[in-house]
């Protein structure tokens, strides 16, 4: 490359400076090659199908009960990265918080979800029943890069203004169960959704955030494309729809 990405040092070999920006790009032309053989896979057993689904986490056990043949892949990623997928066709929907406006698709609301704080079993906070956002303030969050990580530090922030009041916000290129495992090392804590209680994990406990206008909610959608034919998908948006009453709403 004509320069250096490495250097030596006693204990081994390091990255430059620049060695560091071209891993960091490395690691996005990887995850796109990886994109590239999920979307050969897909077309390859499409005889049998197969739906690939980003960030979901529920309504996959009817949807496998009733089609034990089809087999359900879930991804995580950063919300870019599963609309590059969903275009690319190595997705075939997307399960996110709030809309997710892309051309050619559409849409279907779905549930709501209350936000949560997960701390350690013994952090002070566990104490109480509810969480007041007033209440994070000297904190230290993790969030994912994945989604919904980057919604839930605007809910953060919007919750409160000034910077003097926020707690410290690490954000961390791990998917949710690492951000679980090092809150459960007491390095921090963490915003979730009520969702993430159904995955148990030894030493966390789960309160509800609240201010004066209540708990916070998140509200979640399907996305997807019109012109996708796999059979499976328009079977899963089916019980979507029946499961939630929810009609498409364009894209």
């Amino acid at each position: 490359m004509g320069i250096a990405i490495f250097e030596r040092y006693s204990g081994g070999v390091r990255p430059t400076q620049a060695g560091r920006a071209v891993l960091r790009l490395a690691r996005t032309i990887l995850e796109e090659f990886d994109a590239l053989l999920a979307t050969a896979i897909s077309v390859h057993n499409s005889e049998t199908g197969r739906l690939s689904a980003g960030n979901l986490q529920t309504s996959l056990l009817a949807f496998k009960e009733r089609f034990p043949q089809i087999e359900l892949v879930t991804v995580e990623r950063s919300r870019t990265r599963l609309a590059a997928a969903l275009r690319n066709g190595a997705l075939d929907v997307l399960i996110v918080t709030g809309r997710l406006p892309l051309l050619n698709t559409e849409e279907m609301p779905l549930w709501s979800e209350r936000v949560l704080v997960a701390l350690p079993h013994d952090h002070p906070l566990a104490m109480r029943e509810t969480v007041g956002w007033a209440d994070l303030r000297g904190e230290t969050v993790l969030l994912s890069h994945y989604d919904p990580g980057k919604e839930l530090e605007d809910l953060l922030i919007s919750k409160l203004l000034s910077p003097e009041d926020r707690p410290k916000i690490e954000r961390h290129d791990v998917s949710r169960s690492i951000i679980k495992s090092l809150i459960s090392m007491s390095t921090g804590i963490s915003l979730v959704l009520e969702s993430d209680m159904g995955a148990n994990f030894a030493g966390l406990v789960y309160r509800e955030l609240r201010d004066g206008a209540g708990p916070s909610r998140f509200d979640f959608s399907a996305t997807w494309r019109p012109d996708n034919k796999n059979p499976a998908l328009w079977e899963f948006l089916k019980l979507l729809s029946a499961r939630y009453r929810s009609p498409p709403i364009g894209g």
